[in-house]
């Protein structure tokens, strides 16, 4: 005869460890599994080829003379001489700065400050 009165008692603790087994087996092995599909990829353009931009090298002196490209100038003269070379030159193009170690931070700041006001932004300082 059944009873209606009893309250079976269920442990679940046995299933729950053997979901968290599954689990972690599904875990380990899921990043392992690749599918391979075959594609066939478009042709590129060979005609345009990206060119990087040519870098550019200031030289200072102890003395403050500056060295741009083939020529020399004084450091009160190159800020406007600078300015109206960039108009012919790429703004995009890296400039590097090689400044004597004896010269005064403030002088290679300025040098710095000179070259990003003629609208130049990848400037970099050159150490060895």
């Amino acid at each position: 005869m059944f009873n209606w009165d009893e309250n079976p008692d269920l442990n679940i603790t046995p299933l729950v460890d053997v979901m968290l087994v599954l689990m972690a087996v599904l875990m380990v092995t899921a990043p392992t599994i690749t599918y391979q599909e075959k594609i066939k990829l478009p042709d590129g353009s060979k005609t345009v080829q990206v060119e990087k931009p040519k870098s550019l090298t200031v030289r200072i002196d102890k003395n403050l003379q500056i060295y741009f490209q083939n020529d020399s100038y004084t450091f009160s003269a190159f800020g406007d001489d600078f300015v109206h070379q960039a108009k012919s030159l790429d703004l995009k193009s890296d400039i590097y700065i090689r400044a004597d170690k004896d010269l005064p931070y403030g002088d290679v700041m300025k040098l710095l400050s000179m070259i990003k006001s003629a609208g130049f932004q990848n400037v970099s300082l050159v150490t060895q």
